[in-house]
């Protein structure tokens, strides 16, 4: 039996590990959740699983919360506010495993608290590496944590690595282990075909409606602008120890195989299967076991034809404004994460249109591309400023349309 800690519960990534984790009540046992303003979600979880602490960010959601649980005589489970309830959450002595999945720069330090404390750590927070970087790999080599990720691609890139990549994450070169390239595969999104000329007409709804992936708003906004994909690439050149030459973005719009890696003898393994979260979930909690995930077995026989594409920089400037910010270093990484978070929430409140987005990244980017990342408050402190000068540039852009 392993205890679980579940950051950001009640979001796409939380609720499908939940779901894997009902299969399997012998295994795991829910001991803590975290969730920002979501309460009728958090207090349904409660009921269901009975956890010993719970954390909503928000103050107020976190005593309507306590106030349902006492309604319900549910004296067991202690509430508590506050972001930095979060860290002491991920890192307590009861806890076995964390689910970091947390969207967002938010989800950086309880992630690399459970790190630091030496847990099993299931990355679905890709933020915390693109924001971090090496500071984040260090901690990991200074713990005895061990880091499984979860996001479709880097789970499917680490089931086709040899077994001293998978024990070395963020450490073992892929020179020696007889790789060539890392194939980062990704749909395209709603608007693959959409003529260019109709992107400054596209709704949030529109951007929200992925063809095969039920995600959150923001993600599903990043996955039609393929930021998405460009964070993933800084997330995989962490993980796997890479260089951004080493990664090679591919278009497969039926989202059936998740991600590949090419060796120097010419053999390519693929890791693929039907678009479901659950599948990385189950593998990463049970690893190296496997164990049900509630997804149904692939269908070779009704299965669409694959296709394989080169991703259009023009069509995805968000895409190639991340590889760039790979390249240049932490700063522009850090500062690109920040001003997408802000340009998306901007987009998805109609402030601004759907080309903006890139635009208030790009501006964002190359204003602090040459800043040095040291420590940990100097993210934040990065992060801070990228957010202020986004929002800035979104109220420009508001003031002269």
């Amino acid at each position: 039996m392993q205890n679980l800690c579940v950051l950001g519960a009640t979001g796409s990534i939380g609720i499908s590990t939940l779901d894997v984790v009902r299969r399997h009540s012998d295994k795991y046992k829910v001991v803590s959740l975290s969730a920002n303003t979501r309460v009728d979600e958090m207090h349904a979880l409660c009921v269901e699983f009975k956890p010993e602490t719970v954390v909503m960010v928000d103050e107020l959601s976190a005593q309507q919360l306590k106030l349902k649980l006492l309604q319900d005589d549910l004296h067991s489970t202690e509430v508590l506010s506050g972001h930095s309830e979060l860290s002491a959450l991920s890192s307590s002595d009861n806890v076995d495993v964390v689910m970091a999945a947390i969207v967002g720069a938010s989800g950086l330090l309880p992630t690399l608290a459970a790190v630091k404390s030496d847990k099993k750590v299931l990355l679905a927070n890709k933020e915390a590496l693109v924001t971090s970087g090496q500071i984040f790999i260090d901690a990991l080599k200074n713990s005895n944590a061990q880091l499984l990720p979860i996001d479709s691609e880097h789970n499917a890139i680490f089931q086709c690595l040899p077994t001293n990549m998978q024990n070395n994450m963020g450490m073992a070169g892929i020179a020696d282990s007889g790789i060539s390239k890392i194939l980062l595969t990704g749909s395209g999104g709603p608007f693959r075909t959409l003529p260019l000329e109709q992107f400054a007409d596209i709704t949030p709804q529109q951007a929200c409606a992925h063809p095969n992936w039920d995600m959150g708003r923001k993600i599903s906004v990043d996955s039609a602008t393929m930021m998405n994909k460009g964070l993933e690439f800084i997330e995989a050149k962490w993980l796997f120890n890479l260089e951004p030459e080493d990664i090679q973005v591919v278009l497969h719009p039926q989202s059936t195989i998740h991600s590949m890696v090419q060796y120097k003898d010419g053999s390519v393994l693929a890791q693929m299967g039907n678009p479901d979260m659950r599948t990385p979930i189950a593998h990463a909690l049970a690893f190296p076991q496997r164990i049900a995930s509630g997804v149904e077995p692939f269908d070779f026989f009704n299965c669409k034809n694959f296709e394989f594409a080169q991703a259009d920089f023009e069509r995805y400037p968000n895409l190639e404004l991340a590889i760039n910010a790979c390249k240049a270093g932490q700063g522009a990484c850090t500062a690109l994460n920040a001003a997408n978070e802000i340009a998306v929430e901007a987009f998805l409140n109609n402030d601004i249109s759907f080309v903006e987005i890139a635009k208030v990244n790009k501006v964002v980017m190359n204003q602090f591309i040459n800043i040095n990342i040291n420590t940990i408050d100097d993210v934040t402190d990065l992060d801070n400023k990228a957010r202020i000068a986004a929002k800035r540039h979104v109220l420009n852009i508001k003031e002269d349309s």
